[in-house]
């Protein structure tokens, strides 16, 4: 029997120390609800969860730039839809001008609404616009023939989609220029009149077409003050509606790819974030076993430890 070492008593404490260590890491795993809460507690389930994390956060914003792509389109169709309806007014306009019954004055009155419809066809295409972007008339800013924005709808690089506007301004259209004609198949032409800022003494000037952002005149409008020029004008408006039609069109397709897109966006971040639970989240009733467990083995180490430090003192009954 020794007194110097009590190798008993130095068990028990190590013990003891660990059943308390132990504890403390369930304790810690059941009030956070993780299982890794540092790399120590699982290096290699760290490092995958991490990735899981990155694709995760990527996915969720990767739908969220679809639906602002979503709310771009709509902000374009929204003004496209207004754009048809002038347009088949103008049309309709055109019809009744090729009607021989009208005089001139009738005409000169058709001719003034089909200036102001193609001045807020102007308007709508210089006025429309997504976070100060101009979606219908980029043209007028740049060398591009329309507005085009990329779109990143996935969580790694290169995962994009590309949206493409055409600008839709009345010259865009066809159904205004800044020259005296505009040109309508093979043979066709329908003659415009001149705008106020046109110094050409051969050309009549008409009441004019603006940008819609001001009120000077800027460009030709479509002339409908005879047979003729208004049964020329009513095929420029048939090909602009064709137009605006094939755009709108392609904006809904482009709008139901989105959707499509964030649905399996949500779907893969489902599944990424599942996987990502089962990696790095705790079972709560396994830890709990665990948790007790450990404080039942934690309480005896401490009385084990009692005891153990109660036999050094058995050698003094050999001394009495």
């Amino acid at each position: 029997m020794i007194i110097n070492h009590n190798l008993n008593a130095m068990n028990a404490h190590r013990q003891l120390g660990i059943n308390n260590l132990n504890a403390a890491k369930s304790m810690e795993k059941l009030s956070s609800g993780l299982r890794i809460n540092r790399a120590g507690d699982d290096a290699a389930g760290l490092a995958i969860s991490e990735k899981m994390r990155a694709q995760i956060r990527g996915l969720e914003m990767a739908t969220r730039n679809a639906q602002d792509g979503i709310s771009l389109i709509q902000t374009a169709e929204g003004a496209l839809q207004e754009t048809h309806a002038i347009l088949q007014r103008m049309r309709e306009l055109a019809v009744q001008a090729a009607n021989d019954t009208n005089v001139d004055a009738d005409r000169a009155e058709i001719q003034n609404e089909i200036n102001q419809l193609t001045s807020e066809i102007n308007r709508i295409a210089n006025t429309t616009e997504f976070n100060t972007q101009k979606l219908l008339n980029v043209a007028a800013n740049t060398s591009s023939p329309g507005f085009t924005a990329n779109l990143q709808v996935g969580a790694n690089n290169s995962q994009k989609m590309q949206i493409e506007i055409r600008s839709m301004t009345a010259e865009a259209l066809g159904i205004a220029s800044s020259a005296t004609t505009i040109a309508v198949g093979a043979s066709v032409s329908a003659l415009i009149g001149a705008t106020v800022a046109v110094t050409n003494a051969s050309v009549t000037s008409t009441a004019g077409v603006t940008d819609g952002t001001s009120t000077t005149p800027t460009l030709y409008a479509l002339d409908v003050s005879t047979y003729d020029k208004a049964t020329a004008a009513i095929e420029v408006y048939d090909r602009a509606i064709k137009t605006v039609s094939a755009q709108r069109s392609k904006l809904g397709a482009f709008q139901n790819r989105l959707e499509n897109t964030i649905n399996n966006l949500s779907n893969a971040s489902e599944n990424l974030q599942a996987a990502e639970s089962r990696i790095r989240d705790v079972d709560m009733a396994k830890e709990m076993m665990n948790f007790s467990k450990n404080n039942i083995l934690a309480q005896a180490a401490q009385a084990m430890l009692a005891q153990a430090n109660q036999m050094p003192q058995s050698v003094l009954q050999l001394l009495r």
